[in-house]
C-alpha cells in the first residue's frame, strides 16, 4: 500500500486508479536515469551562431584567458558553458570530459571543438578550436622571435631563464602525479586498477633500460588487453618474453646507448622534418603536452642535438606563463630550429611543428564527433583496456 492510498484509506476515499492512468514507464525510473537519457543528447540550449560570431566566442572567452594550463582552461570552459550559459548538464559535460580523455592532445581545445561542433557542425568545431590556440600560438611566436633577439647571447637574459628551469621540473613532476590519478583509475568501479600500475612501472623501468618506448606502449596494450580477458598465461608470456628479448639483445649488441628511445625522425630541423616531429609528438600526447615533452627532447635535443637542453627547459617555461595549452611549446622548438637557416625559415618552422602537433587532436575530435557523441551517450561503453593502458604509459614515459 502507498502513501496516497494508505492517506485515502484513512479519510474514507478511494483512490481514483482510472484517473491516475497506467504507470509511466519513465516515471518509474529514478531521476538520473532520466536525466541520463535526455540531458546526454539534449542540444536545445546551445545556441546556433554564424562562424564569425562563433569564432569571436572563442577567441574573447577562452583564447585570450587560458592562463594557468589544462586544469584552470577546463575550469573556464564549464564554468562559462555549462554553469551559467547551460549549453549541456553537468553530467554530460562529466562525461563528454572522460571520454575524450582517450583522445591525443590538449583536453581544453578539444572542448572547445566539442562546442563548436554542437554549434556549427564539424566547421564550427575546426572555427573553435583555432579560436582558442591562437592568441597562445601568436604570443608564442613572438616570445620566440624576441628570445632569439636577446636569449642566447645575454648572460642576464639568460640566468633569470636558468632560475626559472628548477620551477619548471616540479611543475612537470606534479603535473605527471594529476594525470596519473585518472589513467589508473578502473572507470566502472573508481578504485585504481592495480594492473595499470604495474604497467606504468613496468613502462618506467624500460624506459631506464633503454627500451623504445613504442616496444612499451604496443606491448602492454596488448598485455593488458588479454588481462582484461583473463587470459592469464597468454599475458604472462608476452610479459616474460620482452626481458628475455632485451637480454639476447644485450649479449649480442650490448646495452642500448640513450639516444636509442629516439625514432630519429628529426635529425635535422627541415620543415619536412619538423612537421613529422609535430606529428608523432601529437599524436602521443595522451593527458596533454606532458606526454610530448619527452619524446620531442630525445628528437630534437638527444638524437638530433640542434637545440640546446637549456633552450628546450626555457621554451616550457615559455608555454607555462602564456594563455595557450603548453603543447604550444612546440612553436618554440620550431622556430629555433628553422632559425639555423634564417628567420622567413624560423617562422615556418615554428608554423608547420605547430600544424603537426594539433593536426592529430583536430581529425581525431572532428572527424570522430559523431561516434565519440555515441559513446557519451552509451554508459555502458567505457575505455577500452587497450587506450587505458596506452595513456598509463604515456604518463610514465613524460616522469623519465
Amino acid at each position: 500500500m502507498t502513501p496516497d492510498s494508505s492517506q485515502a484509506s484513512k479519510s474514507g476515499q478511494v483512490p481514483d486508479v482510472e484517473a491516475q492512468g497506467p504507470p509511466s514507464p519513465v516515471q518509474d525510473r529514478p531521476e538520473t536515469e532520466q536525466d541520463g537519457i535526455d540531458s546526454f543528447q539534449d542540444n536545445s540550449n546551445v545556441p546556433q551562431m554564424s562562424l564569425i560570431k562563433l569564432f569571436w566566442f572563442f577567441f574573447y572567452n577562452f583564447g585570450l584567458f587560458a592562463w594557468g594550463g589544462p586544469v584552470a582552461q577546463i575550469a573556464l570552459i564549464k564554468d562559462k558553458l555549462v554553469i551559467q550559459d547551460k549549453w549541456i548538464t553537468l553530467p554530460r559535460f562529466q562525461r563528454v570530459f572522460s571520454v575524450y580523455q582517450i583522445l591525443p592532445g590538449p583536453e581544453a581545445a578539444e572542448l572547445c571543438m566539442v562546442f563548436g561542433c554542437l554549434s556549427a557542425g564539424r566547421i564550427g568545431g575546426i572555427v573553435a578550436g583555432i579560436a582558442f590556440i591562437l592568441p597562445g600560438f601568436i604570443l608564442m611566436l613572438l616570445a620566440s622571435y624576441l628570445y632569439s633577439l636577446a636569449g642566447f647571447e645575454n648572460k642576464y637574459f639568460n640566468a633569470s631563464f636558468r632560475a626559472v628551469q628548477p620551477i619548471v621540473s616540479a611543475m612537470i613532476l606534479r603535473a605527471t602525479h594529476k594525470i596519473a590519478d585518472h589513467c589508473v583509475i578502473n572507470h566502472a568501479t573508481h578504485k585504481v586498477n592495480h594492473w595499470l600500475v604495474i604497467a606504468g612501472l613496468c613502462t618506467a623501468l624500460n624506459s631506464a633500460l633503454r627500451i623504445n618506448i613504442f616496444i612499451s606502449l604496443g606491448l602492454y596494450g596488448i598485455i593488458y588487453s588479454f588481462i582484461a580477458r583473463r587470459k592469464w598465461i597468454i599475458s604472462g608470456i608476452l610479459f616474460v618474453l620482452q626481458y628475455v628479448a632485451y637480454a639476447v639483445y644485450v649479449v649480442f649488441r650490448g646495452v642500448p646507448s640513450p639516444v636509442s628511445l629516439a625514432l630519429g625522425i628529426a635529425k635535422t630541423p627541415s620543415l619536412p622534418n619538423l612537421l613529422v616531429l609535430g606529428l608523432v609528438a601529437g599524436t602521443l600526447s595522451f593527458g596533454g603536452a606532458y606526454t610530448a615533452i619527452p619524446f620531442i627532447q630525445v628528437e630534437a635535443v638527444l638524437k638530433g642535438g640542434w637545440l640546446p637542453a637549456h633552450v628546450f627547459l626555457d621554451c616550457i617555461a615559455i608555454g607555462n606563463v602564456l594563455p595557450a595549452p603548453l603543447v604550444i611549446f612546440a612553436t618554440f622548438v620550431g622556430f629555433h630550429g628553422g632559425l639555423k637557416d634564417g628567420l622567413g625559415n624560423a617562422f615556418a618552422g615554428a608554423v608547420i611543428i605547430t600544424l603537426g602537433m594539433f593536426a592529430p587532436c583536430f581529425i581525431f575530435t572532428i572527424a570522430g564527433h559523431e561516434l565519440l557523441e555515441k559513446l557519451v551517450r552509451n554508459k555502458k561503453i567505457e575505455i577500452t583496456s587497450y587506450f587505458q593502458t596506452f595513456s598509463t604509459d604515456c604518463v610514465e614515459l613524460s616522469s623519465e
